[in-house]
């Protein structure tokens, strides 16, 4: 069994040992803060990071969103980080450099273990799938379908470019993020990230055209460096008043033809027939969820 994946329009990497970001990291906004104890964190300056870790799990969480953790490899450093954020409030840790189910699975036995020794419910932490190595991306199907554990999946961009010798880039990264989206998508499970880099925090009107594109092609949520790109993510991945409405008009005319025995019919000058129908109620439930989410925050 895997956690239900929440609803993660904007996840907002925050620095493991830097406390001028994690003391605002939940002024934000953002549905998820991820707390990094990998790439923006040094070697040196880790065990203080994870140290640190309750207290500042605690600290961003106090506007509502929920705590990820960014892990690292190799697993020496994995399971020091695995030790430090298994605790109450942690809702998934992102495994980066993943390479398949086994390595999955093999994290997956450590975090039970903890689990059930500190009074957690067994299986309630969820994996987020980070593709970084073009040799992972041959297994992005059997990661989606196999893996424990899987609330998300995302291709690391700036890892992937370097690996493959190409620059990052709009071009460049969409391609392989589209076929993790894929194998995501083929299992049910959410895929993060925006349509190319995001390394540029400059422009935001950019990111959020970059976010909605991305949206078009069925991505869940994407993550941001800078809390400045937070608000262009909630914008981009939640479905607009006008969307809703004309979903919720196309379910109304499905029951009123279901109940004259009619199995297609048009509206607006357009034929709506069952995948229609089914991309509304989809729509819908996003939408409820969203709301949901958003009414927990304010209580």
């Amino acid at each position: 069994m895997r956690p239900i994946p929440p609803v993660w329009r904007s996840i907002l990497y925050v620095p493991g040992n830097v406390p001028k970001f994690i003391d605002r990291a939940h002024e934000r906004g953002a549905d998820c803060v991820l707390v990094d104890l990998e790439d923006s964190v040094q070697p040196a300056q880790k065990p203080q990071a994870r140290a640190m870790l309750a207290e500042t799990m605690a600290k961003v969480a106090r506007g509502g969103a929920d705590v990820a953790v960014r892990i690292n490899r190799p697993i020496r450093l994995a399971v020091a980080d695995i030790e430090a954020a298994v605790r109450p409030g942690l809702s998934a840790l992102f495994v980066t450099k993943t390479e398949s189910v086994q390595h999955l699975r093999l994290l997956d036995e450590m975090v039970t273990e903890l689990e059930k020794e500190r009074g957690l419910p067994v299986g309630g932490i969820g994996f987020g799938a980070m593709i970084e190595h073009p040799r992972a991306l041959a297994h992005a199907d059997d990661i989606a379908e196999h893996a424990p554990r899987l609330v998300a999946m995302m291709l690391g961009g700036e890892d992937f470019a370097l690996e493959t010798g190409s620059v990052p880039g709009d071009e460049t990264l969409e391609l392989p993020k589209r076929l993790v989206a894929f194998a995501a998508q083929a299992h049910g499970v959410p895929m993060i990230g925006i349509l190319g880099t995001v390394a540029d925090y400059s422009d935001p009107d950019a990111y959020r055209i970059s976010a909605e594109r991305a949206r078009r092609f069925g991505f869940s949520g994407g993550t941001c460096i800078h809390p400045g790109l937070v608000a262009a993510l909630n914008a981009a991945f939640t479905p607009k008043p006008e969307e809703v409405a004309y979903a919720r008009k196309l379910i109304e005319a499905d029951r009123a033809a279901a109940a004259e025995g009619r199995g297609s019919f048009s509206v607006d000058g357009k034929m709506i027939d069952i995948p229609v129908i089914d991309r509304a109620r989809k729509l819908i439930a996003r939408h409820e969820a969203i709301e949901r989410r958003l009414s927990r925050g304010k209580g």
